[in-house]
């Protein structure tokens, strides 16, 4: 069974012990490391920061960060030797699900990467849609993006919440 808990300090030794991307999502490996997602986000105000577990196994972890008001931003890191297993759409669900209805979020909008076909995907599956795009540096490189996001009332719609 798939479930999402906010995240613990213990957890995340384990997560930076996760095993390496390879591939075409090598370029997501710095989200795990050292000043990767969880030391740059996890404690800022307005941060919001889940594990997910299925069969007590730590698989993923996300973030919703607070961007205004009602506006937040959407991170999700699946653990590499558990993707392409059909997680991600889930674990989004279940993390969109808190931010509309827990922390009453109105908007959720997040970056992919254009080369991330698979994210992409993912993403207009569980009803993101592109609004935009943006570059921004990335240990060193720019790197363009997609700027995609869902409102509560078509996630509502899509999800039946």
């Amino acid at each position: 069974m798939l479930r999402i808990r906010p995240l613990e300090s213990s957890d995340i030794v384990m997560i930076k012990g996760w095993p390496s991307y390879v591939g075409d999502m090598e370029q997501m490996d710095f989200a795990l490391r050292e000043a990767g997602w969880l030391d740059e986000f996890r404690l800022r105000p307005g941060t919001f920061s889940y594990v997910a577990e299925q069969d007590a196994e730590l698989i993923a972890f996300t973030m919703l960060g607070k961007t205004d008001t009602t506006g937040a931003e959407f991170r999700i890191a699946v653990r590499a030797d558990r993707t392409s297993q059909g997680l991600g759409e889930g674990i989004a669900i279940l993390t969109l699900r808190c931010g509309f209805q827990e922390h009453r979020f109105s908007r959720i909008h997040l970056i992919v990467r254009k080369n991330n076909g698979r994210a992409i995907r993912l993403y207009r599956r569980v009803g993101f849609s592109e609004q935009g795009e943006c570059q921004r540096e990335i240990r060193g490189v720019t790197v363009d993006f997609w700027l995609m996001g869902i409102e509560q009332e078509e996630f509502a719609r899509l999800h039946r919440v």
